[in-house]
């Protein structure tokens, strides 16, 4: 796999098109842009996406040492805490106004999580206290009000009374009280806050969170991770996120490796090599080096979206550097990479990435190139990902 291309895409074609989002007016990032690359002043600002872009620019500083990007991390950092921050109960909204007002005041846990996250590499790039000290304030009211005795709730209102439904998270005509989705990225958010300053209570529930995972998540029959439930974590439906199982084997290697414990490494290892293994034999299209999107009561969607190629990059190289395979995954890798640049990547002036391609090539017209959930998260951290890896490794 070539890192001088991979650099090149982060360097010469991601961070340009975010840096050309900055709304030097309202604060923040501008929130939309249609397929045809135009954009909407008056789109909706999500706050998952900001938050996104603070990690983003937070990780692209430590990688590339750049001391622009922290010019772009502390924009996205002032209009998070100073518009998006929830000043009498605490916590961040679900969304604003392109003007920086609420536009949806509700708490999630997942956008929670995704704040505190950002923190946390804002704290480690910058060391501000502050960030981590508000990253703490996020952790209390998640553990104080987000929770059961079974495990993370989802929907919460503002002032953290009342659980609502689930429509931000729930997908494929089903209603879930938990999801996967949820507990993976919170694990993601604690694993990076335990990397910043190695508290004690962070970790305790760090391994509450890998534990949820085994126990009720993975499907040790089938070797895969259930996606919906209901209240006691039962599952609910019957889809399979080609995606995000192939994303987790990498996020929950990463945080055995920053708790630090051999024991509970080779545990989850044994578990993610199987789920490595299994979506190179049902996922990967080797005739068009791409992964598929998900299956859905048997029935395999065969979309080819933006995220899932990649973290189906950083997944399979952690697969072969950690000797989950041989060259094969190693090789997935690098055809993935392959079917991004040459499909993905948009070669029209002023685009980034394509959402999503049918089977055929052709990218998906409905689906716009920013939005509350298209951001610079996934393929930014592919390209740091690799670069630090690849790198690291020669």
């Amino acid at each position: 796999m070539n890192t001088n291309e991979i650099r090149e895409e982060l360097v010469g074609h991601i961070i340009p098109f975010w840096n050309n989002l900055k709304d030097d007016v309202n604060g923040g990032f501008t929130g939309f842009m249609d397929s045809a690359l135009n954009i909407d002043k008056n789109g909706e600002k999500g706050v998952i996406l900001h938050s996104r872009i603070l990690w983003f620019y937070s990780n692209a500083y430590m990688l590339l040492k750049d001391e622009s990007l922290l010019t772009y991390a502390d924009h996205a950092y002032k209009f998070l805490t100073e518009k998006c921050v929830d000043k009498e109960y605490g916590g961040v909204y679900w969304s604003m106004n392109a003007d920086g007002t609420v536009k949806d005041d509700f708490k999630h846990s997942y956008c929670q999580a995704f704040f505190i996250y950002a923190l946390s590499s804002y704290y480690r790039a910058t060391g501000r206290k502050a960030a981590l000290d508000l990253a703490y304030e996020v952790v209390d009211l998640v553990e104080k009000h987000c929770t059961d005795d079974v495990a993370y709730l989802e929907t919460i209102s503002r002032d953290w009374s009342t659980e609502l439904r689930n429509d931000e998270l729930s997908e494929n005509g089903l209603m879930a009280d938990k999801t996967m989705n949820t507990t993976l990225h919170l694990m993601e958010a604690y694993t990076e806050l335990y990397l910043a300053d190695k508290n004690e209570k962070v970790l305790e529930r760090l391994k509450f969170q890998l534990e949820l995972t085994y126990n009720k998540i993975f499907d040790s029959e089938n070797d895969k991770l259930l996606v919906f439930f209901d209240k006691n974590m039962d599952v609910i439906g019957d889809v399979y996120s080609y995606g995000h199982d192939i994303e987790a084997t990498w996020l929950i290697d990463r945080a055995c490796d920053v708790i630090g414990d051999a024991e509970l490494s080779a545990k989850y290892g044994a578990m993610n090599k199987r789920i490595v293994r299994k979506i190179a034999d049902i996922a990967y299209h080797k005739e068009s080096g791409s992964l598929l999107n998900e299956s859905d009561k048997g029935v395999v969607n065969t979309w080819r979206i933006w995220w899932v190629q990649a973290e189906t990059v950083v997944g399979f190289i952690n697969a072969y550097q950690r000797g989950y395979g041989d060259k094969e995954y190693m090789d997935i890798a690098d055809n993935v990479w392959d079917y991004i640049k040459n499909n993905l990547v948009d070669k029209r002036e002023g685009g980034e990435w394509h959402s999503q391609l049918d089977e055929n090539g052709k990218f998906a017209e409905f689906k716009p190139m920013v939005d509350p959930w298209k951001c610079p998260y996934h393929n930014g951290r592919m390209c740091i990902e690799a670069i630090s890896r690849l790198e690291s490794a020669n």
